[in-house]
């Protein structure tokens, strides 16, 4: 039997070979992710954390590459919904159709009934269908006329969102947001990246690579998950994270607002970071680290200015040990 200490650690002595399945895995998303080895470490540490993550960026950098990618390493259903403002709820979480042979109504699965869901444009869509989301990601179930369907164990959505000053869009209320772990920016590729990007994929059509084989399959996923979350957090460290959501709370500039659930998330993201950095407890750095990604996925105000403000915040608070 495993024991605990041997879960919190990437190098403890189990089956599974923990350590080498990060590498590997970390690998995959840089070859399709070139020169954002901070963004693919914030990926992942989402994805060990068992959150959900929204990227607001422009179109075009590599966030639906950045989807399949994750989903064909990690061997699991990959779907995209492409939101728009005609969406309809059932057309994510799925409906029920009247067979008439059978004189029965059959249920017809959306696209939310896999492993990596990319929602594309996610605030195109009208609030009605954005709202079809919140049980998926916060329960891992949907309900579709009082009856409810489980989601797969490993469901994981990438949200992601145009900059609010394009034509179009929708703004995500706060309880939407309050479900994703994370916001993340990719950003574009340096010099370097773009070149070697036009040489690898230049006389590539686009749909066309080639399969890659999984990485790993879902089980040792929800086995990595079950690592991360056992990593240690001492007392002192809470204490830490009490004083900083304190912090938020009574701040009358940081326009959101971060909830118990959001703590929690917090918590668990900086577990999955010090997991990937292959230690068994998590530090005050790690905290920081991902700060900036779960905040500022729970401030509704300008986004250069909700980051300035959450990097005062982190600064002003002392640690306090």
């Amino acid at each position: 039997m495993t024991s605990s200490q041997d879960l919190a650690s990437p190098t403890g002595s189990t089956d599974l070979d923990s350590e080498s399945l990060l590498g590997r895995l970390r690998d995959r998303l840089n070859e399709h992710l070139r020169g954002k080895p901070e963004t693919v470490q914030l990926v992942l540490a989402c994805l060990l954390a068992r959150g959900n993550l929204l990227i607001e960026d422009l179109p075009g950098l590599g966030k639906t590459t950045l989807a399949k990618a994750l989903s064909g390493a990690i061997g699991g259903r990959f779907s995209r919904v492409q939101c728009t403002p005609d969406l309809l709820p059932g057309d994510v979480t799925g409906f029920n159709i009247f067979n008439q042979q059978s004189a029965q109504f059959e249920f017809h699965e959306g696209p939310v009934f896999a492993d990596v869901v990319l929602a594309d444009e996610i605030n195109r869509a009208t609030p009605r269908t954005q709202s079809a989301l919140l049980e998926a990601m916060a329960e891992h179930q949907v309900t579709i006329d009082n009856h409810t369907y489980r989601l797969s164990e490993t469901f994981f959505v990438i949200a992601t969102q145009n900059p609010e000053e394009l034509h179009g869009t929708f703004p995500l209320p706060e309880a939407q947001l309050d479900r994703f772990s994370m916001k993340i920016s990719i950003g574009t590729p340096d010099r370097e990246s773009l070149m070697q990007l036009m040489k690898s994929r230049g006389g590539v059509l686009e749909g066309f690579q080639e399969a890659e084989e999984p990485i790993l399959n879902r089980t040792q996923l929800l086995q990595l998950q079950q690592q991360a979350a056992s990593v240690e957090t001492g007392e002192m460290l809470l204490e830490y994270v009490a004083d900083l959501a304190e912090a938020f709370s009574a701040n009358n500039k940081f326009t959101g607002h971060v909830s118990p659930r959001g703590i929690l998330q917090w918590l668990r993201c900086a577990q999955a970071w010090a997991y990937l950095q292959g230690r068994p407890f998590v530090t005050a750095d790690d905290l920081q680290h991902v700060a900036l990604p779960v905040i500022s996925a729970r401030s509704t105000g300008n986004a250069v200015q909700s980051r300035q403000l959450i990097r005062d915040m982190i600064a002003e608070v002392s640690v306090p040990f």
